[in-house]
C-alpha cells in the first residue's frame, strides 16, 4: 500500500503528527506495536495522574475533620486505585482510536522498521511481514525506562515505572532511585498510602533540574510527610536473594545497606532507536538520540524524527508540538500549505511535576540567569499569604519570579504548591509575547485565586507588594 506519510509510533508525538498530516491533506498511516497513545496515555502521563488523584483524595479523607467533615477510618484500597488508573488509561487510548477513525488514518498494528528511503516493513504479532511505501516517514518511537548496570530491573523486586503502576500488592517499603519527575511522583503516591519510602539521589539535591529553592522546599515537604531523603548517594548493588531487597548505598559517610520490599529505578529514559532501520538508511544519531533540523528533518530527505528520540526535552507536550511543526513543514514543502511553521523555542518549555506539592517551572533558574550575566530582580510570594490557599488548606510552597533588572524581561518562573501545574501557562504565554514585569503588574488578576501569586511575586520583585 502507498501512503503520503507513515508515522512510526502513536504516542503524543506520533498520533498528533498523523492527525495533523491528515488534516493537511496527506494520506496517512500510523504504525503501533502495542497500544494507541503510546507510553504517555497507557503507562505514563495519564495513568500516573489517576494514581496521584487517588492519593490526594485519600489524604483529603484523612484530614476531612480539618474541613468540618467527619469521615470514619478511611482506608486506601490499593487494588481499587490501580483499577481506576488502568480504566482511565484505557478510556484515553480508545479516544485515540476514535481520533484515528475521525481523521481517516489507517492504523497498522505491529513493529515498524525502515527498510529503505520511502519503504517501511511492519512485522505483526504473528510474525507476518508487510511492506508499505510512502513519501515521508516520521519516526516517533519514544523512550523507555533507563536501566543502570548495577541496578538491573527484574520486574519483581527491582521495577521500573510500568511495574510500579500495576503491582499486585502494595509494598510496605520502597526505595526510589532517582528524584526526577517520575521518581518523586511515585514516591509521593506510595508514601501517601502508607508505604515507607526512601529516595536515593545521586545529585546534591532532589529534583536537580529545578531551581535550588524549589528543591529545598520539596525536600522539606517530603520529610514532613515522613519520607527518608538521601542525596549525594548512589546504589552500588542490590541483593534480591531474600524475601525483599537489600540495597548497598554509597554516601559521603561510607556504604549503608537499606532493606525494602521493592526498589523502583527511576533514573531517566532512553530512546527507542534500536532495530528500526536507522543504520540501514544512514540516519545520523549522537549519544543515543536522532539529530534533526528545526523542523524534524533528519540528514536523510523524507525521514523525520520527533519526541523522546531527539536531544530535546522528553516531555509529551514537546513531542506534540514537534509533531505539528514537522507535519506543517512537510505540507509547506509539498505546497499543500502556504504557512511555514515557526521553529520551537526550547528555552520556553514548561516543566511540570505532579507530586504533592506540585512543581511547575519555565525559563531560567536563578543560577542559570546569574551565570548568563544578568542582573536580576527576584520576587517570591509564599502561599501562606494567599487567601485562596488558606481557604483550601494548602499553604505550602511559593511562586518565584525572575526578571532582568535592566529591561524587565521575564527570565523565568518557578512554582511549588497546590495546582501550580495549571498556573505556569501564564508565564509561558507572557514570555512568548515578550512581556515585561510592567504588563504582569498592570494585568488585573482575579481574587481570591492561586494565580494572583504570580502578580504578587512580581510586585515583591519591584518593591510594590501590598499583600505581604
Amino acid at each position: 500500500m502507498n501512503y503520503d506519510v507513515i508515522v512510526i509510533g502513536s504516542g503524543p508525538g506520533g498520533y498528533v503528527a498523523a492527525i495533523r498530516a491528515s488534516q493537511l491533506g496527506f494520506k496517512t498511516a500510523v504504525i503501533e506495536k502495542e497500544s494507541l497513545g503510546g507510553v504517555c496515555l497507557n503507562w505514563g502521563c495519564i495513568p500516573t495522574k489517576a494514581l496521584l488523584k487517588s492519593a490526594q483524595v485519600f489524604e483529603y479523607s484523612k484530614h476531612a475533620a480539618d474541613y468540618g467533615v467527619l469521615v470514619e477510618n478511611p482506608k486506601a484500597d490499593f487494588g481499587g486505585m490501580i483499577k481506576r488508573s488502568r480504566g482511565v488509561a484505557d478510556k484515553m487510548s480508545k479516544g485515540v482510536q476514535f481520533l484515528m477513525k475521525k481523521n481517516k488514518i489507517d492504523v497498522i498494528m505491529g513493529f515498524g522498521k525502515i527498510k529503505d528511503k520511502g519503504n517501511v516493513e511492519v512485522t505483526s504479532s504473528d510474525g507476518k511481514v508487510t511492506a508499505y511505501a510512502c513519501k515521508h516517514i516520521i519516526i516517533a518511537t519514544g523512550g523507555r525506562a533507563r536501566a543502570l548496570p548495577n541496578l538491573p530491573i527484574d520486574g519483581k523486586k527491582v521495577i521500573g515505572y510500568r511495574e510500579a503502576m500495576v503491582l499486585p500488592v502494595q509494598p510496605k517499603s520502597m526505595i526510589v532511585v532517582g528524584s526526577g519527575a517520575i521518581g518523586v511522583e511515585f514516591a509521593y503516591f506510595y508514601n501517601s498510602i502508607g508505604t515507607k519510602v526512601t529516595i536515593v539521589e545521586f545529585m546534591p539535591r532532589i529534583v536537580p533540574v529545578e531551581d535550588e529553592d524549589i528543591s529545598k522546599e520539596l525536600e522539606k515537604s517530603f520529610k514532613k510527610q515522613g519520607m527518608n531523603i538521601m542525596t549525594n548517594a548512589s546504589v552500588e548493588s542490590v541483593d534480591t536473594s531474600g524475601p525483599g531487597v537489600k540495597a548497598s548505598v554509597k554516601t559521603a559517610n561510607g556504604v549503608e545497606v537499606l532493606e525494602a520490599d521493592i526498589v523502583l529505578s527511576a533514573v531517566g529514559v532512553v530512546a527507542n532507536i534500536e532495530n528500526i532501520g536507522l543504520e540501514t538508511v544512514g540516519v545520523k544519531t549522537d549519544k543515543g538520540r536522532v539529530l534533526v533540523d528545526a523542523f524534524g528533518q533528519t540528514n536523510i530527505p523524507g525521514i523525520y524524527a520527533i519526541g523522546d528520540i531527539l536531544p530535546t526535552q522528553a516531555l509529551a507536550h514537546v513531542a506534540s508540538k514537534e509533531a505539528i511543526v514537522c507535519a506543517e513543514n512537510i505540507a509547506y514543502m509539498e505546497k499543500k500549505s502556504t504557512h511555514k511553521p515557526e521553529p520551537i523555542d526550547y528555552g520556553n518549555i514548561p516543566g511540570c511535576t505532579y507530586c504533592s506539592p506540585e512543581i511547575a517551572s519555565v525559563g531560567m533558574t536563578e543560577k542559570a540567569a546569574r551565570d548568563a550575566g544578568y542582573e536580576l530582580k527576584i520576587g517570591k510570594f509564599p502561599f501562606v499569604a494567599s487567601g485562596k490557599a488558606a481557604a483550601s488548606g494548602n499553604t505550602d510552597g511559593f511562586v518565584k519570579v525572575i526578571y532582568d533588572a535592566k529591561y524587565g524581561e521575564w527570565l523565568g518562573t518557578h512554582m511549588i504548591g497546590m495546582n501550580v501545574t495549571d498556573m505556569i501557562a501564564e508565564t509561558v504565554l507572557g514570555r512568548k509575547l515578550e512581556t515585561t514585569y510592567k504588563e504582569v503588574l498592570n494585568a488585573v488578576h482575579p481574587h481570591p485565586t492561586l494565580s494572583e501569586a504570580v502578580k504578587e511575586a512580581t510586585a515583591m520583585a519591584y518593591g510594590e507588594a501590598t499583600d505581604i
